[in-house]
């Protein structure tokens, strides 16, 4: 049996740490529960007792007979704060002791894991990250958080893992197994019930946004991307547990924290900067919206109305097939090659007369001859600038397609579970 303190802090993932309690508490192990005050506004008190069968204290001021705020960590065996919030993980960081639970925390000596719940843009703030990292660097384990829906119709990174993973992580090191650990303090929750990071140690590469071609000083040929599917991706694959190197064209939003960063205009800087960071990755997901052509000649000055009123003539030729490239010198370069052996397309398909969005699509991945393409249909008011989306993957190996709609992010999610898929050792249809 081992004594565990099980921090709860105010997030509404506070429900589910009862369920873990009860696993807990099933194995045999003793369990002191220390809800935040804010915490006890979506579990009550009675809650917490019931379930642990102990009593449950919120306030450096209660059993202060017993120095409660630090006899719990001393008794420690572990310490699990689950849901970890922003606001109690900047609080451990800071070495505040303000309540019992972070007094508890400067007093144990046991070993501290979190299981961070929040939304995606709490998760992704500089100050959430720059604590994680510090909490890291103290020897904290903070398990990633999954991706999926979070309060309301938002979805993304910052979703608390499920109860059933956590345990299955933390069961080896609390029944003394010989060499077992608790979830490594960069990445997470993993193995045992199917919460995986499938590309821990993977290094992908995610180009985004629209390119622009320049006419003259203050006029281009450019596109309605926004940049978002692509952002979506980088923070699915962040917490997939890969290395993201980001290329980034013309965006509206900022790019995700935690990317390594390069950027591009046009289609042939672009180029120059997706074959560079495609160099020594796993999988290369061009994301980002191509123009095809760019005007024939730049004019230095702004193209001026002309007296005659006649209408200019814009002369356009090909841009250069970034991804059909890319395929091309890898194939030449064989073995001995650097460019990733996974090669992801996007393509942004109307339908006409003559054939269907699929239909073009799947022509498109056979002429590009990469391992998958993501086909989804655009025009006004469709997928560009939007936070919708809902595409098609298509596979070079003859997979069955996967289809995937929703938000950006759940579209990202599938994209980048196809990708793990492919990058593992066996892959699974």
């Amino acid at each position: 049996m081992k004594r565990i303190v099980l921090g709860v802090s105010a997030g509404i993932a506070a429900y589910k740490a009862a369920l873990l309690l009860r696993l807990f508490k099933e194995a045999g192990h003793q369990v002191d529960v220390i809800p935040t005050a804010a915490s006890l506004e979506f579990v009550g008190l009675a809650t917490w007792e019931a379930l642990s069968g102990r009593p449950v204290r919120t306030s450096v001021f209660e059993a202060v007979d017993t120095v409660n705020h630090v006899r719990l960590g001393q008794e420690a065996d572990l310490v699990v704060i689950a849901p970890a919030t922003a606001d109690v993980m900047a609080r451990a960081a800071a070495g505040m002791a303000n309540d019992l639970l972070t007094g508890t925390l400067l007093a144990t000596g046991a070993p501290v894991v979190m299981a961070p719940a929040m939304h995606t843009e709490m998760w992704e703030h500089p100050a959430t990250v720059a604590n994680v990292a510090l909490l890291r660097s103290r020897g904290v384990h903070v398990i990633e958080p999954a991706v999926g829906r979070l309060t309301g119709k938002d979805s993304g990174a910052g979703r608390f893992p499920e109860p059933e993973d956590i345990f299955a992580a933390l069961a080896p090191y609390l029944e003394g197994t010989p060499g077992a650990s608790l979830p490594d303090a960069a990445g997470a929750v993993d193995s045992a019930a199917g919460a995986t990071v499938p590309l821990a140690g993977k290094i992908v590469a995610i180009s985004a946004g629209g390119t622009r071609e320049p006419l003259d000083p203050v006029r281009y040929l450019g596109n309605r991307s926004s940049g978002r599917q692509g952002i979506a991706l980088a923070k699915a694959a962040l917490a997939a547990g890969a290395t993201v190197r980001f290329i980034a064209a013309h965006m509206d939003v900022p790019a995700p924290a935690g990317v390594e960063l390069s950027t591009a205009s046009t289609a042939r800087q672009l180029q120059v900067a997706v074959t560079e960071a495609a160099r020594g990755a796993d999988a290369l997901i061009m994301s980002a919206a191509v123009a095809d052509f760019r005007p024939a000649e730049y004019v230095d000055s702004k193209i001026k109305k002309s007296d005659d009123h006649a209408d200019p003539v814009i002369t356009l030729v090909r841009n250069p097939d970034i991804l059909a490239t890319l395929v091309a010198d890898r194939t030449a370069a064989g073995s001995a090659g650097e460019l990733p052996p996974l090669i992801v397309g996007f393509a942004a398909e109307t339908g006409d007369a003559e054939a269907g969005v699929l239909e073009y699509g799947a022509a498109k991945l056979k002429r590009k001859g990469c391992e998958m393409l993501v086909v989804n249909e655009v025009g006004e008011n469709l997928t560009f600038g939007t936070d919708e989306n809902s595409v098609t993957i298509l596979f070079a190996d003859g997979a069955a397609a996967v289809h995937a709609s929703g938000s950006k992010d759940e579209v990202a999610a599938s994209v980048i579970d196809a990708v793990g898929r492919a990058l593992a050792p066996a892959r699974r249809h």
